[in-house]
């Protein structure tokens, strides 16, 4: 099965794959694997068959974010093509696989680009609706390549509300630009801080900066997400606040922007085909 989108034949394509989507932050620290993990099962919940490719060859996290072992490994085919991991009902893959994940990945830019490629195009997609890439941070050669190598029909952008991460949000929007995937919109990450002993609520990194971006570059602003404990302690035990609390508002905030992302995508199938790849 290839991408649905109306592609011509010089367009790469990817078995068992109907839509690929990106999401990238243009810098560290702002959340987006726990993001993505999260949209990825709230997906999944919506009734989609789902897949979670962890992009980052430096620093894979959507192996314990997702509670596989460390010593986990995909079953390989004809000694070159690999299954899935499955955990929490989606398929995976991650570097994190392959290596001791205590070790640095002291690689240069062509062989991590060569390692993703392998990563996407060597695991046996089965009948994915959609697949979560969770990128890499920044916006070098490395994310241009991928950005390029890959038919994405959309990007999510993460941030915080914080003028520092806009600036870095705003490089990771113009990339995609620069490479014609089209921005499906902007999720604000740790947007406001709730004191679970008094139940003050105060925007420690600001207001609006998510609001503010995606008008700026005509996006969607997706949603927002607060500054909260539970969030990081439930990714970090493995257990994504989709999965440990479903009917919670930090999981339904995430249904209503996995909701969202289907609708971009629809919208972009409708407008044809605008993506075009070369080396």
């Amino acid at each position: 099965m290839s991408n649905s989108r109306n592609r011509n034949k010089e367009w790469f394509v990817i078995e068992g794959i109907k839509h690929i989507v990106a999401v990238a932050s243009g810098k560290g620290g702002v959340g987006k694997s726990t993001v993505t993990a999260n949209l990825a099962l709230a997906m999944a919940a919506e009734g989609y068959r789902v897949g979670l490719l962890d992009a980052d060859i430096y620093g894979p996290s959507q192996a314990r974010m997702l509670g596989l072992p460390e010593n986990t490994r995909p079953e390989v085919v004809d000694e070159k093509n690999m299954k899935p991991v499955m955990a929490h009902g989606i398929q995976s893959m991650s570097m994190a696989f392959m290596v001791d994940i205590s070790q640095p990945m002291v690689w240069r830019g062509p062989m991590v680009s060569g390692a993703f490629q392998q990563l996407l195009n060597q695991t046996l997609w089965d009948d994915l609706d959609y697949l979560f890439i969770d990128m890499p941070p920044g916006t070098g050669d490395i994310q241009l390549t991928l950005s390029q190598k890959v038919p994405v029909d959309g990007a999510v952008i993460v941030t915080t509300p914080q003028d520092i991460a806009l600036l870095d949000a705003q490089k990771g929007i113009e990339m995609f630009r620069k490479v014609n995937v089209p921005v499906l919109g902007v999720v604000e990450n740790m947007s406001l801080h709730v004191c679970s002993n008094c139940g003050h609520s105060e925007p420690i990194f600001g207001e609006g900066g998510g609001e503010r971006i995606a008008e700026q570059y005509g996006a969607s602003l997706l949603g927002r997400l607060p500054l909260q404990l539970s969030i990081r302690e439930q990714a970090d035990g493995g257990r994504p606040s989709v999965v440990a609390e479903p009917e919670g508002e930090v999981a339904q905030t995430f249904r209503r922007v996995a909701r969202a992302v289907v609708e971009g995508v629809a919208g972009q199938d409708t407008a044809g085909p605008s993506i075009s790849f070369s080396d």
